[in-house]
């Protein structure tokens, strides 16, 4: 155990590291690719959380439910991604509701999120929301017919009730 702390704190685990970095760099493309892949994933820093992610966008945290902690979201294309762990929907206080899927995507840009897969509101019946736009105080759902909202009962995060389909 001594000559393992030993090998940690001398900085060799450091040089080793970098060599394994190297050979995987100087590997064939085809090959490296995958080892690249676990390498990028074991030194990748900490993602930040939902709500930090919607506000630099400038919209409401509270648009996902609590639950919805785990995302992707890809830079390049603005492809958002939220994974939540069951079916669930969200009352809020202006007595609207939204169900959610267990993966809802959407494209997100300032202000906006467009081409929304995997969430739904109630409007007598249910129906499919396809684009949620934010301007100023109001919340624009597009949703069968535009439905606009009042944006202060989506600031605060609430939770989600689980139900049984989407």
């Amino acid at each position: 155990m001594d000559q393992m702390m030993n090998f940690w704190f001398s900085g060799k685990a450091g040089k080793d590291m970098e060599n394994v970095t190297k050979d995987i760099n100087n590997m064939p493309k085809k090959i490296a690719g995958g080892a690249n892949k676990m390498v990028n994933s074991v030194t990748a820093k900490k993602q930040k959380p939902l709500s930090e992610l919607l506000h630099e966008f400038e919209l409401p945290a509270g648009i996902f439910p609590r639950e919805a902690k785990h995302y992707e979201f890809d830079n390049e294309t603005k492809k958002l991604t939220v994974t939540l762990p069951t079916i669930c929907e969200v009352s809020y206080r202006d007595s609207s509701v939204l169900r959610f899927s267990t993966s809802v995507t959407g494209h997100i840009e300032k202000g906006k999120i467009s081409e929304i897969e995997g969430l739904k509101t109630r409007i007598v019946i249910w129906v499919k929301v396809t684009c949620i736009v934010c301007e100023e105080m109001n919340l624009h759902f597009t949703a069968g017919l535009g439905k606009t909202r009042s944006r202060k009962v989506y600031e605060m995060v609430r939770d989600g009730i689980t139900v049984d389909k989407f």
